[in-house]
């Protein structure tokens, strides 16, 4: 599986942001996407997953109620919509691809930045 993020750029604090992941290849074997991120000087974290069949969403505490994360199977795409943005948001932000029977996500795109001004 390939996977192409984007949608990546400068946003103003409390401002919202929409990030796409295209998959392509063998999008028949995905069980699900997952958003992470990687700020400057930190570890990547965890922002949330979809399941490819049946739309289940996950999402890290910190992101709830202010990150959106949806897929549009027909696309092969999954987007992380992302409101009320805060300055420590700013990151590089990847997706990620668990294939079925996959204990981990194992296909990662190249990551789009993300910055956030106060």
């Amino acid at each position: 599986v390939q996977l192409q993020a984007c949608g990546g750029g400068l946003v103003q604090t409390g401002g919202s942001l929409r990030l796409s992941c295209a998959a392509s290849g063998r999008t028949f074997n995905i069980d699900a996407v997952g958003w992470f991120r990687q700020a400057p000087g930190k570890e990547r974290k965890f922002v949330a997953s979809i399941r490819w069949s049946g739309g289940s969403t996950y999402y890290a505490d910190s992101m709830k109620g202010r990150f959106t994360v949806s897929r549009d199977n027909a696309k092969n795409t999954v987007y992380l919509q992302m409101n009320n943005v805060k300055p420590e948001d700013t990151a590089i932000y990847f997706c990620a691809v668990r294939e079925r029977f996959g204990m981990r996500y194992e296909h990662w795109g190249q990551g789009t930045e993300v910055t956030v001004s106060s």
